[in-house]
């Protein structure tokens, strides 16, 4: 299994399970992430959620040839109804609070996913990066919103344009990051936060988190629908097929010829 799905003491915990992918997500693991998460709402043993990879590997982002496959494929399914689609709005609207364990690599979605968790620890040696600019896209899930509201405009306009990765330490300066914490140490300690959590009073938890996110919610929902119409288009566009064909071509991409 690409995901591994696994509940004991309160906690669910999902792990990402493809090494030899580099942990890239295709739509069937997007899938089973989204079932397990919606799944978790009414399981009254679920009291905390985990999600993680291996100390030294988060996920690549999504795998771009199953990707391009998806997205693309005529089969009446509407964009917006799409497994990643799914995932993210059971993440972010989980009523349950969510931990995430990152390490190595949090590329693309890997990055974005984290602005909806409650408790984020990545590892010293985490590499971040949202590239969508240099694959002709825009940003997605929110990160319009949420990475300038963490950050401050300049910082996130300079990850969020460039595409350019960035370190744990930034991500942790941006407010991206809960705490930075050697490898050894991630899922050890991310596992302990997710077990004090469930310890907690449930009804607490959820309260606090709904309070928390209550006055974004609309305005977040709106970033959410606009981010997901200019990004359908512009996968369509010129420059988003010449940075897909680089990439498989495996050569540096020509935008100039986009006009």
């Amino acid at each position: 299994m690409d995901i591994l799905v696994s509940k004991a003491a309160g906690i669910l915990t999902l792990e990402f399970k493809r090494p030899e992918r580099k942990n890239a997500i295709t739509s069937a693991m997007y899938q089973t992430l989204a079932d397990a998460l919606n799944a978790a709402q009414t399981d009254n043993e679920v009291r905390s959620i985990l999600i993680a990879g291996q100390p030294e590997l988060f996920t690549a982002g999504n795998d771009l040839e199953d990707f391009m496959k998806t997205t693309r494929a005529n089969d009446g399914v509407a964009f917006g109804d799409r497994p990643v689609f799914q995932f993210m709005r059971a993440l972010s609207g989980s009523a349950k609070p969510v931990v995430a364990a990152v390490g190595g690599l949090a590329i693309g979605i890997g990055t974005t996913l984290l602005m909806h968790c409650d408790l984020v620890y990545a590892s010293d040696s985490t590499k971040f990066s949202v590239p969508f600019t240099q694959l002709g896209l825009c940003p997605e899930f929110g990160s319009s919103l949420l990475m300038p509201v963490a950050g401050g405009h300049a910082r996130a306009a300079e990850k969020l344009m460039l595409g350019e990765p960035f370190t744990a330490q930034e991500a942790y300066d941006m407010g991206i990051v809960s705490k930075v914490v050697a490898p050894i140490e991630l899922l050890t300690h991310a596992r302990a936060q997710a077990a004090k959590l469930a310890a907690l009073p449930a009804n607490s938890i959820r309260t606090t988190k709904r309070l928390m996110t209550a006055s974004r919610k609309a305005q977040l929902e709106e970033a959410i629908a606009t981010e997901s119409r200019l990004f359908a288009e512009m996968l369509q566009g010129a420059e988003a097929q010449e940075a897909f064909a680089a990439f498989f071509e495996k050569r540096k991409p020509d935008f100039t010829k986009c006009g």
